[in-house]
C-alpha cells in the first residue's frame, strides 16, 4: 500500500461521510474533492503530472502549490494510521539526527528528529517498512514512533541536517596548520591527507544535494569563500582559512589530472564521482589564476540524467506545436538563442531526445560535451589537434548524417558550413548567442552568410530565459501596485486589481520565496513576409515587429503570462526580462 496514496488506491478506516458513501471506500483525490480542498481541474493536472513525474499523488499536489502539506497531512494520517509531520516547520534535533548515519538517511528516506530518554520520533517516507523500523530500534537503542512525512520533506530535511558547514566545519578543525608550501612534494603530500580530501568530498557532496550547477572556489585576501550556483544565482555556503587553499585546489587538481605544480597558466579537467544519492556526476573543473591565489569552478553534470522533456520545459502549448514542427523537418536550420546558462543546451537536447530514432543518423559537435543520449554520436571540439567547430561540421556533413547538432554558431566559416549542410538536405540544430529570436537572423549576417541563404535555410529561431518558479508552499496572491500594472500593461478586469504571486520565503525554499527554474519562450516561424524582410536586410526590430503582428508571444509577454498565471513573481520578471530597458 502507498503511504502517500496513489491516483488508484483508497483511504483506510474512516468514517461515513454526510453523503452516506463510506470514506474508505474512496479515492484520494475524490475525497479532496468531496471535501472542497481541489476540484476536478486541479485533481486532472495533478494527475497528468503524475504520470510525467512518477510522484505519488500527494506529493505533486503539495509541490504543485495545490494542497498545503498540513491539509494532505490530516488525510494521510486517516489513510496510514500514522501521524503526519510536517518537517519544514519542524524544529529537528540535529544531535539525535545525525545518529542515523547519513546515506542510511538517504538511502531508507527516514529521519529521526525529536527524542526522550525512552523513544524517538522518525520520519518515514514509507512507515510500513517494519524493517528498517527495527533497524533503527537497534542502531538507536531507543523505541522508535513513525511518523508520515512528504519524500521531499525527508530529502531537504536531510540536506539541512548534514550540511556542509556542519561537515565542513568538523574536518577544519581536525586539520592541522598547514603553512605554506614551496615545493611540490610537500603540496601533494597535503593535498593527499585524509581531512582535505573529507573536505573536497564534502564541498562537492553538498553541491550534489543541495542540487547546484557549479561550484565556486574564490580566492580572497583573507580566506576562500565557497559558493554553490542554485537556480542560476549563488548563495555562499562556507568559509575555507586561507592556509588551507593550496591544499584543497591541489587536491582538486589531482582528481582531476592536472599540473599541481603549474600555478599561473590556466587548466581544465575533470573526474566522476558518486554523490551522497547514489548516482554517477561528472564534474568539469577549471582553473585560474587570480591576485589572491587560484580560483577554481566545477560544473556539476549528471551522467545519467532523465532527459529533460519538451512538454515540461516552458513552452506555451502553441510555441511547443511550432518548435515541434521546426525540429520534425527533413532539412534546415533551427536556431535557439539567449546568453550564457539560458538553458539552450537543455533545450537542444530535448529536442534530440524527441526526434531519436534508429532509423536517423544523428550527430552532434559540442565544447563540451555535457550529455550523452544513447543512440546519438557526440563528438568533442579540441583546438589542441585542430578539431574545431566548423572542422567538426564539415568532417560530420561527409558521415552521411540526417541531424546534426552544433553546440553553438562562433564565426562566420561554421556558420557557412551549416547553413550548406541545411540546404543539401540535412536537419541542423544549433545556438546563437543574441539577446532574442529576430536577432539571430541579423546576427547571420554580420557573420556574412548572404541573405538570401538565410532566408532559404532557417526554418525557425527560438529565443529563452530562465526564471525562478515562486516557492508554492510560501506563495501567497498579493493586488498589484499602480507601477506594476503600469509597468506589465496589465488591465483591472471588472474593476478589479490584478492579483501577482510573493513569495514569503519558508525552509523548503531556504528562505528565498523561490524555488525551482523553467524557461520563457518565444518562438519564431521563418514565415514569407520575414524572409522577405530578410532580404531586405531589415533590423531585427523591424523583424521583431512583423514576427509580433504574425502572432509571436515574446519572451516578455511569455513571462508575464508566467506572473499572472501564479507561476514566478513580479521581481523575478523585471530581473530576468526587462533589464535592457
Amino acid at each position: 500500500m502507498d503511504s502517500l496514496g496513489r491516483s488508484d488506491t483508497d483511504l483506510q478506516a474512516a468514517p461515513a461521510d454526510p453523503k452516506g458513501i463510506r470514506r474508505h471506500s474512496r479515492r484520494l483525490g475524490d475525497v479532496l474533492i468531496a471535501d472542497d480542498i481541489i476540484d476536478e481541474h486541479t485533481l486532472r493536472q495533478a494527475l497528468e503530472r503524475q504520470k510525467q513525474t512518477g510522484q505519488f499523488l500527494g506529493e505533486v499536489l503539495v509541490s504543485q502549490g495545490f494542497v498545503k502539506p498540513a491539509v494532505l497531512g490530516k488525510y494521510l494520517s486517516q489513510r496510514t494510521g500514522f501521524p503526519f509531520v510536517d518537517l519544514s516547520e519542524k524544529e529537528i534535533d540535529y544531535s539525535i539526527a545525525r545518529e542515523v548515519p547519513e546515506v542510511l538517511a538517504r538511502g531508507k528516506c527516514v529521519l529521526p528528529f525529536e527524542s526522550t530518554a525512552k523513544t524517538v520520533r522518525v520520519a518515514f517516507a514509507d512507515p510500513l517498512n517494519l524493517a528498517v523500523v527495527d533497524e533503527l530500534t537497534a542502531r538507536l537503542g531507543k523505541t522508535v514512533t513513525p511518523f508520515l512525512a512528504l519524500r521531499t520533506d525527508i530529502e531537504e530535511a536531510i540536506n539541512r541536517v548534514y550540511s556542509l558547514r556542519h561537515k565542513a566545519e568538523t574536518v577544519l578543525d581536525q586539520l592541522p596548520d598547514l603553512g605554506e608550501f614551496d615545493i611540490e612534494e610537500d603540496l601533494e603530500a597535503a593535498a593527499e591527507d585524509a581531512p582535505i580530501v573529507r573536505l573536497v568530498n564534502n564541498v562537492v557532496d553538498g553541491a550534489i544535494s543541495l542540487g547546484a550547477s557549479d561550484i565556486h572556489l574564490e580566492p580572497n585576501e583573507d580566506n576562500v569563500r565557497v559558493r554553490y550556483r542554485m537556480d542560476g544565482l549563488l548563495h555562499e555556503q562556507m568559509i575555507i582559512p586561507k592556509h588551507h587553499a593550496p591544499a584543497v585546489v591541489s587536491r582538486l587538481k589531482i582528481m582531476s589530472h592536472m599540473d599541481i605544480a603549474e600555478r599561473r597558466r590556466p587548466q581544465d579537467g575533470r573526474f566522476s564521482t558518486k554523490g551522497p544519492d547514489g548516482k554517477e556526476y561528472d564534474v568539469r573543473v577549471s582553473v585560474v589564476s587570480t591576485v589572491y591565489g587560484e580560483k577554481v569552478v566545477m560544473r556539476l553534470l549528471l551522467k545519467s540524467a532523465s532527459w529533460a522533456v519538451l512538454t515540461k520545459l516552458g513552452f506555451f502549448p502553441e510555441q511547443l506545436s511550432s518548435f515541434e514542427t521546426f525540429i520534425k523537418r527533413p532539412h534546415g536550420i533551427v536556431l535557439v538563442c539567449g546568453p550564457t546558462g539560458s538553458g539552450k543546451s537543455t533545450t537542444l537536447h530535448a529536442a534530440l531526445h524527441e526526434i531519436n530514432d534508429p532509423t536517423l543518423n544523428i550527430n552532434t559537435i559540442e565544447d563540451p560535451v555535457e550529455y550523452r543520449v544513447a543512440g546519438v554520436n557526440h563528438i568533442q571540439v579540441n583546438s589542441k589537434i585542430g578539431m574545431t567547430f566548423a572542422s567538426g561540421l564539415r568532417t560530420l556533413v561527409r558521415q552521411d548524417p540526417d541531424v546534426i547538432m552544433v553546440g553553438e554558431i562562433r564565426d562566420s566559416e561554421t556558420a557557412e558550413i551549416a547553413v550548406q549542410a541545411a540546404l543539401t538536405g540535412h536537419l541542423v540544430l544549433s545556438t546563437l548567442h543574441t539577446n532574442d529570436a529576430p536577432g539571430a537572423l541579423v546576427r547571420l549576417q554580420h557573420m556574412g552568410v548572404e541573405p538570401f541563404l538565410i532566408a532559404s535555410s532557417v526554418i525557425g529561431v527560438v529565443g529563452q530565459r530562465l526564471i525562478r518558479h515562486v516557492c508554492p508552499d510560501c506563495k501567497t496572491m498579493i493586488p498589484a501596485t499602480d507601477a506594476q500594472i503600469a509597468q506589465f500593461g496589465l488591465t483591472a478586469e471588472k474593476g478589479k486589481v490584478p492579483m501577482l504571486p510573493h513569495g514569503n520565503g519558508c525552509r523548503r525554499c531556504a528562505k528565498r520565496g523561490l524555488r525551482g527554474r523553467q524557461a520563457v519562450y518565444e518562438v519564431m516561424p521563418m514565415t514569407d513576409p520575414i524572409r522577405e524582410r530578410v532580404l531586405a536586410r531589415a533590423s531585427g526590430e523591424q523583424i521583431k515587429d512583423l514576427a509580433q503582428s504574425e502572432g509571436m508571444l515574446t519572451m516578455r509577454h511569455s513571462g508575464i503570462q508566467k506572473m499572472l498565471e501564479g507561476l514566478t513573481t513580479p521581481e523575478e520578471i523585471l530581473r530576468v526580462l526587462f533589464v535592457e530597458e
